[in-house]
């Protein structure tokens, strides 16, 4: 993902392991590409433009497009933090992470970047699922990698609940749980506050001070279900 909302930083400041799935199909519309940046009392989408728009392509051959859009966004991250303290290691993080040459490192390094700035994940393990080489798809292919580490207990986002075969996991010995995002706020100005933003916007305002304002927990997934339903 692009510069991910703070929530993603609290499920990954639990992670003993960190498994990004870069030989995944690039699905349109998610947030591998995009993240929404806050300006005044309005959102704007922060989106790198993918060459032949990304179909059927695993995330770790997605391409972008010759437009400027580096520029753009530096640009537009200024605008959106321009009364905001430390907006300058914001942009900084930014500019570093779209060094890298491929599309793929730059969405990693926007995430280890930003990490390691908020002083999060320090002793968490790094790996992709390409190295990996385990096949299948959906709740399958998850279960065997999460095998393959030796894990136990398994930390998802809510989406996961569409899909996931709980069930099976448990089978296996892998625990689910579901994070149980804070949505802390965190000073934004004077415009109405919105968590569902990119991590910049916290590190712009709170600096390495960011962390505070994490308070990463979960919810065992039979507890998470209990509350969905109807």
């Amino acid at each position: 993902m692009l510069f991910p909302w703070p929530g993603f930083f609290e499920q990954l400041a639990l992670a003993d392991i960190y498994v990004y799935l870069d030989d995944a199909q690039f699905s349109k519309g998610s947030f591998t590409n995009r993240v929404q940046v806050k300006t005044g009392d309005q959102v704007k989408w922060m989106t790198i433009p993918l060459a032949g728009g990304g179909t059927y392509k695993a995330i770790k051959d997605l391409d972008a497009t010759t437009a400027d859009w580096r520029a753009t966004h530096q640009l537009l991250l200024k605008q959106s933090l321009a009364n905001a303290p430390h907006a300058k290691d914001a942009v900084d993080i930014l500019d570093e992470a779209y060094r890298q040459e491929k599309l793929c490192d730059a969405l990693i390094q926007s995430i280890e970047l930003s990490a390691a700035y908020i002083g999060i994940g320090k002793s968490r393990r790094i790996t992709h699922s390409s190295a990996l080489n385990i096949p299948g798809s959906s709740w399958k292919r998850v279960l065997d990698i999460v095998l393959s580490l030796g894990g136990t207990r398994y930390l998802t986002g809510h989406g996961a609940a569409r899909y996931m075969d709980h069930e099976a996991f448990e089978a296996n010995g892998v625990s689910v749980e579901y994070m149980d995002y804070s949505l802390t706020p965190w000073p934004q100005g004077d415009a109405a506050f919105t968590p569902y933003v990119s991590i910049l916007n916290l590190i712009g305002h709170a600096g390495c001070d960011a962390n505070r304002y994490l308070t990463p927990r979960t919810t065992h997934w039979r507890e998470f279900l209990a509350k969905q339903a109807p």
